[in-house]
């Protein structure tokens, strides 16, 4: 079994639970963290990719539409929101006129389903924090749920580890603060271990696709659907082009040792190898988390491996309370959902548009969101209505966390449609209809307001 620390947390695990596939992929990773394995991928094994775009792929309507008729969405849906000041669902927020994420990504469900004839069924995967919340959202779209299948699925969890030797933590103040999740690499175990794999099969479904629930852009397009089910692949990313605000952010690449294309994460990149890693003209293309894979192939790849995919460790050290700095620091097990495209040979990419991607990771990702940069019709999908997406640098101090954001734009977000890049130093409240035009920065050292109906230019 390994070392005493392994036995513990196998013990913790299945005392609490947790299915024995996800164990045995939990101590998987754990001997090799034991052995050192930091899951970093050097700059002189790989090269970089060009790839195919969507808008060049030849799928005919027929091809989509028996494709999204056989194809299944899953949203990740376990993220509380803690880095913007959240303690549930980060995807309850609201996002546009009085409507959450949920609410929208319900509402394009539905509305995809009456405009094709398809099933669609739509499913969470919560983690144990998000689950009761995010039912409770979706209770009142009564055809949501499809005959036969769940709307959700759990996340499993795994405990976080003592820096110094390995063992389980132990917090009584708060012993939920002793679990994490293992990142969203898990989707995998979790479908094998629920029997939710089996089950979609069984009913019919031949693929899936997968996206983050704070990602509106992510609607499951049916020509997407025609071109990864025409091209036989095994598994599909979508990715896009990376600009500045992607320079620290993972890429695409290809390994030497063996051709596979792979997915390098920031956490895996050494500290000498950060100048290549943000150098966008060798490294173009980044991750949407856009992800569709086939389910029997999946299946097949499970059962060969005894249901452990074998992902590339991901070791994240935190601290056991995030908003305490001085508690002991902890060790989280994590895998990439998006490294699984060098486990299947024959996977691909395929380049799409910049509105297939619009996460909200910040309050400056909402403040865009929230604005009349994009416009949301009557199939509540995004379409961006201004000519860019303007650059948004809030005063962490006023505006990191979204009870404090909300109380400086009291009369809703200010019209960015014509703006470029809005900056903010200090501490500033708008009031209703003020608009930004080109490139805007404020500088405060006392509290300031923005009036009513003001146009703020470059």
């Amino acid at each position: 079994m390994g070392s005493p620390g392994l036995a513990k947390a196998m013990a913790k695990m299945r005392d609490a639970g947790v299915e024995d596939v996800a164990v045995q992929t939990f101590a998987h990773y754990y001997r090799q963290l034991e052995h050192g394995e930091t899951g970093m991928i050097p700059e002189d094994a790989i090269e970089p990719v060009d790839i195919p775009s969507i808008s060049d792929a030849e799928v005919t309507d027929e091809e989509a539409h028996a494709a999204i008729s056989t194809t299944a969405v899953i949203k990740l849906n376990g993220g509380l929101g803690t880095s913007m000041g959240m303690d549930r669902a980060k995807s309850l927020l609201c996002v546009r006129k009085g409507l959450s994420f949920l609410d929208v990504i319900a509402r394009q469900v539905l509305h995809m389903r009456e405009k094709y004839d398809v099933r669609l069924p739509l499913l969470l995967m919560n983690s144990f924090r998000t689950s009761e919340d995010s039912l409770a959202a979706l209770e009142r779209y009564h055809d949501l749920p499809v005959e036969g299948l769940p709307l959700e699925f759990l996340q499993n969890r795994e405990p976080r580890l003592l820096v110094d030797d390995l063992s389980p933590v132990e917090w009584p103040k708060d012993p939920e603060l002793e679990w994490c999740p293992p990142g969203h690499g898990d989707i995998y175990t979790a479908l094998l271990d629920t029997g939710l794999l089996d089950l979609l099969i069984e009913q019919g479904y031949e693929r899936v696709f997968v996206s983050n629930s704070d990602n509106l852009g992510a609607v499951p397009d049916e020509k997407v659907a025609g071109w990864f089910a025409k091209s036989g692949a095994p598994f599909a990313i979508e990715a896009v082009r990376r600009t500045p605000s992607d320079r620290k952010g993972g890429h695409f690449a290809r390994r030497r040792s063996d051709g596979r294309l792979i997915l390098r994460e920031t956490a895996q990149t050494r500290d000498e190898d950060k100048v290549a890693l943000q150098d966008l003209s060798r490294h173009k293309y980044c991750s949407t988390n856009n992800i569709w894979f086939d389910l029997k192939a999946l299946k097949k790849v499970l059962t060969e491996r005894d249901g452990i995919l074998g992902l590339p460790l991901i070791r994240n050290e935190k601290t056991v309370d995030p908003a305490d700095p001085k508690t002991p620091k902890v060790v989280q097990i994590e895998t990439a959902m998006g490294a699984a495209i060098e486990v299947f040979e024959g996977s691909q990419l395929i380049e799409v548009t910049r509105d297939r991607f619009v996460p909200v990771k910040t309050t400056n990702d909402l403040l865009v969101l929230r604005s009349d940069v994009y416009d949301i019709g009557d199939d509540f999908v995004l379409d961006q209505v201004a000519e860019v997406v303007p650059f948004i640098d809030l005063d962490s101090d006023y505006y990191k966390y979204v009870s404090t954001f909300d109380e400086r734009f009291p009369e809703g977000a200010p019209s960015l449609r014509k703006a470029s890049a809005l900056t903010i130093n200090g501490d500033w409240t708008f009031g209703k209809g003020v608009q930004v035009i080109g490139a805007v920065s404020l500088d405060g050292a006392n509290a300031e307001r923005v009036a009513p109906a003001t146009v703020l230019s470059d």
